[in-house]
């Protein structure tokens, strides 16, 4: 009797100290230890819940034949029966028919996309079953989009109003002032302090971490064992760290115009990468102009084809078009450009307008947008900025900032500080920052994954896609050789587009790196001709 008494209080006093000891052992597991167990417990629930699709937003404006639903998160994985967010989830179901005739196609569950940003929303994306490029995918997967964490409508993010938010017309100088630079700075500052305010605590959650663990939830919530999943530019970072936190999960990943995903890169050195390479770019556009001459009469060469870009930003710095299009409406536009083939006869042609004394085109593509986009632009831009800014450290001094950027824009002019303006508000940002996730994978750790890239694109230079080749062991990279637009799946190129349905398909990757031709260039349309006509 007196051994089972003593058993029975040895047992109590074990538990006791085990329970004292707890949370001194918390505190010594490993750095997102609390949060992966907030995951598991956010995944479970959402696997027994699931998502009740119905109408999308009438906001949204998307047909009846994409239904929404949405997934509950935690605002903080380490915390998962605190605060918590709706995340709005779209989805077109499989036809399951096959598009040319060749009679019914077995379902392949969801297909998860995230168009980048950060700051997109991929809840249009069920409309690309629409075109033809998709139709076969289409037919096997139920098309899924989401809005990510603070994109609206999923909790939307907002650090000014929107009214604000459409400023112009603005100056563009390559090589700023200090004054110039004081004043932006100071801009920054304020940003990011009306970040904070506006936000609050809640503010630090806003990262791609916690993006990445909303992507199990949203996962277990379609009932899916594994994820299919597609990112384009930044969300093949997402990709890429969702693959480093559940590996297991990962049945095929499709990685579009790859991020450069090294911890030391991210975002700063990023940011200084994509200046140089749009330079790279830029070149591309001016060339293509030069060879047009006959049509936009711009000039028959690079330099004279700068030069007449130069006269328009001159003549903008004097007096605006429309009074909104000043020299930085006249280098965001051409920006796009860089970006995009599609929009070089659009640029070319608004460009030679304005110079022949017709300010209209260059309006109507680079004028403020209306008041109705103005809600839309702002929180995209401050979910931007608050991801970065959270995701990793950025230089706190300006003088860093000035010293990198100076250099570079001697020899990287049209994008460098542009994109300093739009990063800035990371050297004032008054949330705690996450370290990057080092990710690599071992062989055998993921099934194979399927990158693809075109040499020459800008938002996501090509380094990112070899670097991310390296590190994902049994990956693949497909290369659109001498080409340069953002985001090539789907798109001209049936190279591409081969492999993208032979692996998703079919689960094939080819068995070494690839190339495919580049698409066909844009043709200048014919009725935009300047040639004789004073250009």
């Amino acid at each position: 009797m007196r051994a089972a008494v003593l058993r029975r209080a040895t047992a109590a006093l074990l538990l006791l100290a085990s329970l004292v000891a707890a949370p001194a052992a918390r505190a010594q597991e490993p750095p997102g230890a609390a949060e992966a167990r907030g995951t598991a417990l956010a995944a479970r629930r959402a696997a027994a819940a699931r998502i009740a699709f119905g109408n999308c937003p009438e906001t949204e404006g998307l047909p009846a034949s994409v239904r929404c639903g949405t997934v509950t998160v935690p605002l903080d994985y380490a915390h998962p029966d605190g605060e918590r967010l709706r995340l709005t989830v779209s989805r077109a179901a499989a036809t399951g028919r096959d598009p040319d005739g060749g009679g019914e196609v077995p379902g392949q569950g969801a297909l998860v996309f995230n168009p980048g940003g950060p700051g997109a929303s991929g809840l249009y994306f069920p409309l690309a079953g629409m075109v033809p490029a998709w139709k076969r995918l289409a037919a096997a997967y139920d098309l899924v989009g989401y809005a990510p964490r603070g994109v609206a409508p999923s909790a939307p993010l907002s650090c000014q109003r929107p009214e604000e938010y459409f400023k112009g017309p603005h100056p563009a100088p390559a090589h700023p002032s200090a004054a110039y630079k004081r004043q932006r700075a100071a801009e920054a500052e304020r940003y990011a302090r009306d970040c904070a305010e506006r936000a609050g605590d809640a503010l630090r959650h806003y990262h791609s971490l916690n993006n990445a663990r909303d992507l199990e939830v949203i996962r277990a919530a379609l009932g899916e064992r594994r994820l299919t999943f597609m990112g384009a530019s930044y969300g093949t970072y997402l990709g890429t760290l969702y693959a480093g936190l559940f590996p297991s999960r990962v049945r095929r990943m499709v990685f579009d115009s790859a991020v450069d995903p090294r911890p030391e890169h991210v975002w700063y050195g990023v940011n200084l990468a994509q200046s140089a390479a749009f330079e790279r770019r830029w070149s591309d556009v001016k060339r293509w102009i030069a060879r047009h001459d006959a049509v936009y009469g711009l000039g028959d060469t690079p330099r004279e084809v700068q030069g007449s870009y130069e006269r328009a930003a001159a003549a903008l710095a004097r007096e605006p078009a429309g009074g909104t299009v000043g020299p930085a409406q006249l280098q965001g536009t051409f920006l796009g450009a860089g970006y995009y083939d599609d929009y070089w006869p659009h640029r070319a042609e608004a460009l030679s307008a304005y110079l022949r004394g017709d300010p209209q085109p260059l309006i109507d593509q680079a004028g403020t947008r209306p008041p109705e986009a103005a809600a839309g632009a702002e929180n995209a831009g401050a979910v931007y900025t608050a991801v970065e800014c959270n995701d990793a450290p950025w230089p706190t001094d300006f003088r860093v900032w000035d010293r990198d950027n100076t250099r570079l824009a001697r020899t990287a002019p049209f994008e460098t500080w542009d994109n300093v303006w739009t990063n800035l508000p990371c050297a004032f940002w008054r949330a705690p920052r996450q370290l990057p996730l080092d990710v690599r994978t071992a062989p055998g750790e993921l099934p194979p994954t399927l990158i693809l890239a075109a040499e020459r694109d800008a938002a996501a230079p090509y380094t990112g896609a070899l670097e991310l080749r390296r590190r994902l062991a049994g990956s693949v990279l497909v290369t659109e050789r001498g080409a340069g637009s953002h985001g090539v799946a789907g798109g001209p190129n049936a190279c591409v587009n081969a492999h993208l349905e032979a692996y998703l398909l079919d689960g094939r990757v080819p068995a070494r790196d690839a190339s495919c031709a580049p698409r066909p260039e844009p043709r200048p349309r014919e009725d935009s001709g300047a040639a004789g006509r004073g250009a």
